[in-house]
């Protein structure tokens, strides 16, 4: 098992960022206006949305107010793995990280909440999985 870099970011709070960056993008608000509710310049909402700097707990429970979510919605998600050693399994960041962190993926977890029919969200999870496996299929060839 790999050992985090002890100077980088701690893989809790990169996941604490990203909820907030999707929570963020979902309520279709600029890191600009989130900064001006919390008094804080773009540039540290930014880092919070890395995971470069931490989130204290008073500043997450006014995340919380700002973004109307109750404060357990950043830690949603969060494996038992990353919490009891602060790293995932294989040491490396998961990939639903690296999902959210898209602005494609924040557009289709978007998207795909708003389809409220479950038949038609497993019809979606299929064709997506049937894409990648072609795509995956045609990689071999």
């Amino acid at each position: 098992m790999t050992r985090p870099n002890p100077r980088g970011p701690n893989p809790i709070d990169i996941h604490v960022g990203s909820r907030i960056r999707l929570r963020r993008q979902l309520l279709k608000m600029s890191q600009e206006k989130l900064g001006d509710e919390l008094g804080v310049t773009f540039q540290q909402v930014q880092k919070y949305e890395r995971g470069a700097n931490r989130v204290g707990a008073s500043r997450l429970y006014r995340l919380s107010c700002v973004l109307n979510v109750p404060v357990q919605f950043f830690f949603e998600g969060l494996g038992e793995e990353v919490a009891e050693t602060g790293v995932a399994d294989n040491g490396q960041t998961p990939l639903v990280y690296d999902f959210i962190q898209s602005s494609d993926g924040v557009s289709l977890a978007e998207a795909f909440s708003r389809i409220e029919d479950s038949k038609v969200r497993r019809r979606v999870l299929e064709l997506v999985r049937t894409l990648a496996a072609e795509a995956e299929e045609a990689a071999a060839r």
